[in-house]
């Protein structure tokens, strides 16, 4: 994929706002911002130097004011897309936005697609694949430690270390390679114990990069935890007390949640996805039973187990051996509802606790057991942590290369299995930083990006 020559532009800003910019990139976008705007001073943007402000008006074909703007000038390569490049900040009216854009197009710009200014910033060389995509994570960041892996990765903290793998293993295989031209004569280039020992060290980067995924996945994507239990204990007040909205729907009638409704918060800086169930009891609505066999799968896939049950009834035997299959392997929080006055509540345990969701008693103990069962460790900006799936899918295959390399070693097979073997976990570290890519991969990626960056 090549840098496309299209000249493009874009609300950068989300609606609603006091200001408002309109970014503009390509060969073409000191000519044609200069096309719609009148500088105060006189001077055309085309005589600016870079990273200056120029004040002044945009104009409609007819010669009236849209607006009183100021303009930033990039000159390349010395941009974010490495492209001349301009953004006009302007009052933040929908109206003004969508005028200044149909000026911009009508002059001969493009309307531009999601992700194409990170996308051009990628091609032209100004970042890596990886970090490109943390350009997208730094948007959607929703706590401060996914800001802060966010920030690492788009420094470039992953790609050194990916970096740093691939160097190695592009000596050794070289090595190796030019032992298979010389194979007559019996010569070995490459230290297979030294090489071996790099293996091993690669083996266990790869396996603690691959590893973190779990906690970057946690961190970018919030926590799962199921909030599970009999009909009526609750749950669907407890989801809104804990997203303080009523996202749920409350009754008194049995089976009213019938699906499971999902979304974020955050507590104490950790990021929580909270999915409340259907009630687990039995029934002969078809509709209910489906809803509480999502239940059932909803809580498998959870790291953390609300169970939700009513302090003023004793606890089914059947729901709880039901609990007891569901939160095998899964950290398990017992929650005694209905306990509305806080003086009679005992003190919650690591594990229990007695609240009142109606009332709100008892939230504060319950996040704190929260946070302290999704066990996220305090990150830097130097820490680097896997959030991306696609990152850890190829750190998976790259890692099986080179336990094959590995166990090749052992077995003394040829130089070169063994530099196939190499050269497949280099492919497969390469996909990461995007230094080997396919458009459909590049395309899949940006698509998701938001219109503006």
């Amino acid at each position: 994929m090549t840098v496309n020559d299209d000249t493009i532009c874009a609300v950068a800003t989300r609606p609603g706002g006091a200001l408002g910019i309109v970014r503009v990139s390509g060969p073409e976008a000191i000519r044609l911002t200069d096309s719609i705007f009148r500088a105060a001073s006189g001077h055309p943007l085309a005589s600016a130097a870079p990273y200056t402000l120029s004040f002044g008006q945009i104009v409609d074909a007819d010669g009236s004011i849209v607006d009183e703007v100021l303009i930033s000038v990039f000159r390349a390569p010395h941009s974010f897309t490495g492209q001349d490049s301009t953004e006009i900040s302007c009052h933040g009216s929908a109206y003004i936005l969508q005028k200044v854009s149909q000026l911009l197009i009508s002059k001969g710009c493009r309307q531009a697609e999601p992700g194409e200014y990170t996308q051009r910033a990628f091609l032209a060389g100004k970042m890596d694949l990886s970090q490109a995509e943390a350009v997208a994570d730094l948007i959607a960041s929703t706590s401060a430690a996914s800001h802060r892996l966010a920030m690492n990765q788009m420094k470039g903290g992953f790609s050194r270390e990916l970096r740093n793998l691939r160097d190695q293993l592009l000596q050794f295989t070289s090595l190796i390679e030019l032992e298979l031209d010389f194979s007559e004569e019996d010569v070995e280039f490459a230290d297979r114990s030294q090489l071996e020992q790099l293996a091993q060290q690669i083996d266990q980067i790869i396996g603690r990069l691959a590893d973190s995924f779990s906690t970057g996945d946690a961190i970018r994507n919030g926590v799962p935890v199921a909030i599970i239990g009999e009909t009526n204990t609750g749950k669907s007040t407890l989801l809104n007390q804990l997203l303080h909205d009523d996202r749920a729907l409350v009754s008194d009638i049995q089976g009213t949640t019938r699906d499971s409704i999902e979304d974020t918060t955050t507590i104490g800086g950790v990021l929580f996805r909270f999915i409340d169930t259907a009630g687990l009891r039995q029934t002969t609505d078809a509709v209910e039973s489906m809803g509480i066999e999502r239940s059932y799968r909803k809580a498998r896939e959870a790291s953390i187990i609300l169970w939700m049950t009513d302090a003023s009834h004793p606890v089914d035997e059947a729901t709880r051996q039901t609990i007891s299959e569901l939160s095998q392997g899964k950290h398990l929080i017992t929650i005694h509802n209905k306990c509305d006055d806080p003086a009679s509540a005992p003190a919650p345990t690591d594990s229990e606790v007695w609240i009142s969701a109606k009332y709100g008693y008892g939230m504060e103990a319950l996040g704190d057991l929260l946070v302290k069962a999704a066990a996220i460790p305090q990150i830097s900006e130097q820490d680097v942590i896997v959030t991306n799936l696609r990152h850890y899918e190829s750190l998976v295959k790259a890692q099986e290369c080179i336990k094959r390399v590995r166990q090749g070693l052992t077995d003394r097979i040829s130089g070169d299995f063994l530099s196939q073997d190499i050269r497949q976990c280099i492919h497969h570290l390469s996909t990461i930083t995007g230094d080997i890519t396919t458009d459909d991969v590049l395309g899949n990626i940006f698509q998701h990006f938001c219109i503006g960056k």
